[in-house]
This record gives C-alpha cells, structure tokens and sequence, in this order.
C-alpha cells in the first residue's frame, strides 16, 4: 500500500472518530437540558390535573421564619370530563381559606371545569388565604391540595415576597392599616387646632372691647373741654 493510500485512510479514521465524538457530546447536552426544571414547583394528580408555578407570597415586610399573612398562587389546568373542586390547601401544615374573583367567601373550594383552567391568586381571580403561616422567604415549603374526586397530592411552594411579578399577589399589608390610622389621628388633631384658633379669635372680642372704650372716652372730654373754650 502506498503512502498516500496509508495517509488518506487514516485521515478517514481521525474525522470518523471526531463525528462520533462530536455526536456523543450533542446527545450529552440535550439529554441536560431535559432534566433543567422550572423555579417554580408544579406537579400533576392523574391524567387530568396539572398543577404548575406553584408560589406562596408574603407581605415584603414580613420576617422570614416568622408567622404572618401569605397567599397561595398556582395555575390549575384540568384536560378531564369532570369538574374538579379544590376542596383544601395547606402550607406547612396551615389550612387555607377560599375566595371568589369579588372577595365573596368559597367555604366549598375554588371549581376548576373541566377541559378548562383556573389561576389561584391575583387580580381578579380566586384565591387561597392564609391568616398565619410560618414561612422561610426564598426557600421551598411543604404544600398539600385535595381535590373533590382526583385526591389529594403532596408538593412544595416557592415562597417569595409580594414584589415585582409578584406584587398584586401578596396578602394585604398590615403595616399600611396602621399608616392609615396614624393618619387618621393627625388629621383628627387638627380639629382641636381649629378649636384653638376659634378661642384665639373669640379672645379678639375682648380686646376689641377695651381699645374701643379708651378711644372713645379721650375723643369726647377734648370735645367737651372745646364748648367751655368757645365761651
């Protein structure tokens, strides 16, 4: 075999084995990405519920670590021929309240239709309250749902303070009643202010009274001291 026989076949095996390489590498990195996961929590109960960005958001001020007000935020997707309702929620072990699109109590659970989706949380949407919950901002907490005829699932929340996307999903703040209040009180305080200047101006009537006296008794003895002056 010549030479150049010899150098082009094993340049032959050097690219073959560089494809190879190169292709192993590219199965490599999509099988990666396959396992890359939301931030947010999501899981699934069946064949037909879909629970996705599952996020608890407390009020910016609050302590991590410590007791306060969250809201539960999650997208609920149900591809079934049944209804579901989402009869109960927990947090850490603390159970939610439910509420309609207007703020009315839903004592029955939040209905997701089927072939349809609900968004928990929000604006104009149901929501799942939590009078206090003991919650770490930034980390993970345990989270439950229960459906009327699905079950029940076990998961975990993102817990994250009420700001930026998540701004118009936290609870209401406590903090802004009481500036609401301490308000209040000032502008109530105004009144005994009011209160004062009326007395102040009230004390101008005694003072009137004595200026007006003095100057009218000197103007009438010089006019009646003039009379005797003309005789």
């Amino acid at each position: 075999m010549s030479r150049s026989l010899r150098r082009g076949g094993t340049a032959a095996i050097v690219l073959a084995l560089a494809a190879v390489s190169l292709s192993a590498c590219s199965a490599g990195s999509s099988a990666e990405t396959t396992q890359i996961k939301p931030d947010s929590p999501a899981t699934s109960l069946g064949a037909d519920l879909k629970l996705n960005a599952i996020v608890a958001v407390v009020d910016p001020v609050q302590t991590s670590g410590q007791p306060g007000p969250a809201n539960l935020t999650v997208n609920i997707s149900n591809t079934g021929t049944t209804p579901q309702t989402l009869q109960n929620v927990t947090l850490n072990g603390a159970a939610a309240t439910f509420d309609d699109a207007s703020g009315a109590p839903l004592p029955g659970g939040i209905v997701v239709p089927a072939g349809g989706a609900v968004l928990v949380g929000g604006d104009g949407q149901p929501s799942a309250h939590f009078s206090s919950v003991a919650l770490n901002v930034g980390g993970f907490t345990p989270a439950s749902f229960a459906f009327s005829s699905a079950g029940k699932v076990d998961t975990t929340a993102l817990v994250t303070p009420a700001s930026g996307t998540y701004a118009s999903f936290g609870p209401a703040s406590p903090s802004a009643g009481a500036s609401a209040g301490s308000s209040a009180s000032p502008s109530g305080s105004t009144s005994p202010s009011a209160g004062a200047s009326a007395s102040a101006s009230g004390s101008g009537t005694p003072s009137g009274s004595p200026s007006g006296s003095p100057s009218g008794s000197p103007s009438t003895t010089p006019s009646g001291s003039s009379s005797p002056s003309a005789h």
